[in-house]
């Protein structure tokens, strides 16, 4: 277990980490266009940088396929449809479009542990298309929980490929985006009743190993976040512009531990005396010395390097508070 982790897992069950626990990831698309200024910070700050630096030419081949120009379809049926190598593709087609379509959808068969960003709620909208998936939630529809239980039969069968990887005391890492800009597209409650049992089942023989979940997911997720540490998470990775730092605060502080995705918006246009004082402000208003806080930089291509450098000098002087 490398130092980060370590680090990592401290503040996630509040074990007093030394410092709080601070990763910078970079787009494939900024490694792509910015390849030699990434090596380089990734040289001075290994401490914060914590992916590996990927060959030059090798990069493509190396990210995940739904970064990678033009169309794949997935083990579900879901046409993704990619315009811009190194960003994040689409779900362009849709396999189930119709409710009876449900009924008949086979389960993959695979057992490779294989649990994507967009595992659960996201590839319901897939499978539907969101304004089909939006109906079957406002209808209630018996067709939503079948393919609700599809999803999860077929996730639980990927934990279970996984767990014999996982010692206890070790972490797993999901990521689903759950909220929008502002609130749940379906709301709270039936958020409660359709999703957080479908969460609570695929996480439960996890928990039940002893080992540790953290989840990221983009979006206003705040009046969920209790919800999500009951479902089994240890850890959310919550944005911090669509919930807010007062929201955070009040919810989160010292009751469920978060690796707070700093302002990505704010990254290209801020000056960096600006950014230094946003990483102070979270850290200052959320940092406690048992721990319950790490932070994630996450960089594109369009952040200009000096913004970079003071994101990762601000960690750096920031993380002993």
């Amino acid at each position: 277990m490398d130092m980060f982790e370590k680090r990592l897992l401290q503040a996630m069950t509040y074990q007093h980490p030394d410092e709080i626990p601070v990763s910078c990831w970079m787009t494939p698309i900024t490694w792509m266009r910015r390849y030699d200024e990434m090596v380089a910070l990734a040289k001075e700050y290994p401490d914060l940088i914590t992916q590996p630096i990927p060959e030059r030419d090798r990069i493509a081949e190396t990210m995940p396929i739904t970064y990678r120009l033009g169309t794949h379809v997935d083990e579900w049926g879901c046409v993704w449809s990619n315009v811009e190598e190194g960003l994040e593709a689409i779900v362009t087609g849709h396999p189930v479009p119709n409710r009876e379509d449900i009924l008949t959808l086979p389960i993959p068969e695979n057992r490779d542990g294989r649990l994507p960003h967009g595992f659960m709620y996201l590839r319901l909208l897939d499978l539907r298309g969101f304004e089909e998936a939006m109906f079957d939630f406002a209808d209630e529809c018996d067709e939503l929980q079948i393919l609700i239980d599809k999803l999860v039969e077929y996730n639980c069968r990927q934990v279970e490929a996984l767990l014999p990887y996982h010692p206890p005391g070790s972490r797993f890492s999901f990521g689903d985006d759950l909220g929008m800009q502002q609130g749940l597209a379906i709301g709270a409650d039936k958020w409660r009743k359709y999703m957080k049992p479908a969460f609570t089942k695929i996480y439960a023989p996890i928990k039940a190993k002893g080992c540790h979940i953290y989840m990221h997911t983009d979006g206003d997720i705040i009046e969920i976040m209790p919800d999500l540490a009951e479902c089994g998470v240890d850890m959310i990775n919550p944005q911090y512009r669509a919930n807010g730092l007062e929201n955070l605060v009040c919810v989160c502080k010292g009751k469920i531990p978060i690796d707070l995705d700093l302002d990505r918006q704010l990254y290209p246009f801020a000056t960096p005396s600006q950014l230094d004082d946003h990483m102070r402000e979270c850290v200052e208003a959320l940092a406690l010395p048992e721990g319950g806080l790490a932070l994630k930089i996450e960089l594109n291509y369009d952040v200009p390097q000096a913004n970079i450098v003071a994101l990762l000098e601000a960690a750096r002087k920031y993380r002993c508070l």
